[in-house]
């Protein structure tokens, strides 16, 4: 019975991935205090709050104004790391995706594509719609699906090598089809084509790669860019599923989680994207509709395991990892907002094991900086932070736990997100350093290829282990978090053990908006779908 579903890394790419990396972890902390629940006591499961009823008549005009967490300076997928944080609602606006990532049941559904069929989760046939027609007036057709992924993976945006190496064969077999054979079953296939993946291109907006132009499919046209304020898209009157009710998207860059929260609350804007744990609290346990995406890893430290750092001694990540306490730092940058443990896989999350996380032990830490030291290891160590006051409050969180335990710490402080960009992404100058990796459960295979694979161009510490590899890609071909459970335990242990690195806390990832704003879809990696949004009056 078929199954029907309703090395070298360019810098542009890596600059738009890091930033989503950096700018997660900059507005985690509190904007100013405040009263929050006890950890645990927030649900974060994947799921839409406050549901608006769309039942209605959607009511036609009007310019949808939306809140980024941060600008897409280019609206080219493989160069803007297309999620919904960094650039992906409006990318997904301008292409639209093949697939679309249904929350609530836990399925993928065709979006752009008609449908995407499977025996085996080996051989994958991918229907397109009658007519559908780029900006441009030229057809979507098979052979303009293929040239587009075939340019994505070959210029290796988000999850481009994870889809390169699975991939066998991609084939146009008729205008209307495409036919992908894997290496071995991949179940969630279909995600990957809700992400920049499947935001299909049409040829003129590459055919000249000193002048890209954002030309898709999607429900709306790309029409102008504001660096550091805006980019508008208008209404494709041309689009498959008819006109969009909206006239136009303005997508605005207003700063800090806060300041968007708070001009949404006010109705400056109608849509805002919040990630940082003290206000996606206070979303959660407000009245607003909203999307929430739950994320394993909110927040984590990674060590640099590369040559000629002190973290590449296991025993130094090790007595790091069992030193920090996440707590205490989520009490010093968010009033302890959050859920803080240091479980990879959340214990909210469908697919946790129920494995107990690594304790924070200063007596284990200690022994284990000793043996460093008695090899010959200084002790000394460096924390990377920023000079803005929340980075610094961690940074110094943690310059207090590590020295506990006998560690010489130094604070590198730089000024702004660009240079600690440089510092991570470039020089590999770091010990230690920030992030928000954000594994969400619609792909944790994706992502944890991604962030721990030993080839990975996102593998922020440089962490390498073939075991790691190998479990890894075990997990390609589970579909349903129960049959992971096993292999996910021997991933937690041996997280824990090599310590690439050391969780914050889990939480979620949140698109929200005013009650009268109506037909906002979810899709994967919290982009939002605004193709049936509409602006009650």
């Amino acid at each position: 019975m078929k199954k029907s579903m309703s090395r070298r890394v360019r810098w542009t790419g890596l600059l738009a991935a890091s930033a989503l990396v950096l700018a997660g972890c900059a507005d985690t902390s509190a904007d100013d205090g405040g009263d929050t629940s006890a950890p645990g006591s927030v649900d974060y499961s994947t799921r839409m709050i406050n549901a608006n009823d769309d039942s209605g008549e959607p009511v036609k005009g009007g310019t949808l104004r939306v809140a980024e967490y941060s600008e897409a300076r280019t609206l080219d997928p493989t160069t803007t790391y297309p999620t919904g944080s960094t650039g992906g609602n409006i990318e997904a606006a301008v292409y639209d995706t093949l697939m679309r990532y249904n929350h609530e049941a836990d399925t993928f559904e065709p979006q752009l594509a008609e449908s995407l069929e499977t025996d085996d989760n080996v051989s994958w046939t991918l229907k397109l719609r009658d007519g559908v027609k780029f900006h441009d007036g030229t057809p979507l057709d098979a052979d303009a699906v293929v040239a587009s992924i075939n340019r994505y993976i070959n210029s290796y945006g988000l999850h481009a090598m994870l889809t390169k190496s699975i991939i066998k064969k991609m084939e146009a077999v008729d205008p209307k089809t495409v036919e992908f054979e894997m290496k071995s079953a991949w179940p969630r296939f279909p995600n990957v084509l809700g992400t920049g993946v499947g935001m299909i291109l049409a040829p003129a907006a590459y055919k000249d790669p000193q002048n890209f132009k954002p030309i898709g499919a999607g429900p709306f046209k790309f029409e102008s860019y504001k660096p550091n304020e805006t980019t508008k898209v208008v209404a494709n009157e041309d689009y498959w599923n008819g006109r969009p009710n909206l006239d136009a998207i303005e997508f605005d860059i207003l700063g800090t989680d806060k300041t968007a929260y708070e001009t949404l609350q006010s109705g400056g804007v109608d849509v805002t994207y919040v990630r940082s744990t003290e206000l996606v609290d206070d979303v959660i346990e407000g009245d607003l509709p909203a999307m929430v995406t739950y994320a394993s890893l909110a927040n984590n430290l990674w060590f640099n395991s590369r040559e000629g750092s002190p973290t590449a001694d296991r025993r130094v990540r090790e007595a790091l990892a069992l030193a920090f306490d996440p707590k205490i730092y989520l009490d010093r940058i968010a009033n302890g907002a959050g859920d803080p443990n240091k479980l990879l896989i959340g214990a909210d999350s469908a697919w946790a094991t129920g494995v107990e996380p690594m304790p924070t032990d200063t007596a284990a830490a200690k022994k284990l900086l000793e043996e460093a030291k008695a090899d010959g290891y200084d002790g000394k160590i460096r924390v990377l932070a920023r000079t803005d006051q929340a980075s610094q409050a961690g940074a110094v969180a943690m310059q207090g736990m590590f020295e506990a335990v006998g560690f010489d710490v130094k604070l590198d402080l730089v000024a702004n997100v660009a240079d600690q960009v440089q510092k991570i992404y470039v020089d590999h100058d770091f010990d230690i350093a920030t992030a928000a990796t954000s594994l969400n459960d619609e792909d944790v295979f994706g992502r944890l290829s991604s962030a721990l694979g030993s080839t990975s161009a996102v593998n922020v510490g440089g962490y390498t282990s073939s075991e790691m590899d190998k479990l890894v890609s075990e997990l390609q071909a589970i579909d349903q978090p129960e049959d992971g459970k096993e292999i996910l335990t021997k991933i937690e242990a041996l997280w824990s053990k090599d310590a690439p690195g050391v969780a914050i806390n889990s939480g979620a990832l949140l698109n929200v908006w005013n009650e009268n704003v109506h037909g906002i879809k979810p899709s994967t990696e919290t982009i939002a779908l605004f193709d049936e949004a509409w602006i009650e009056k």
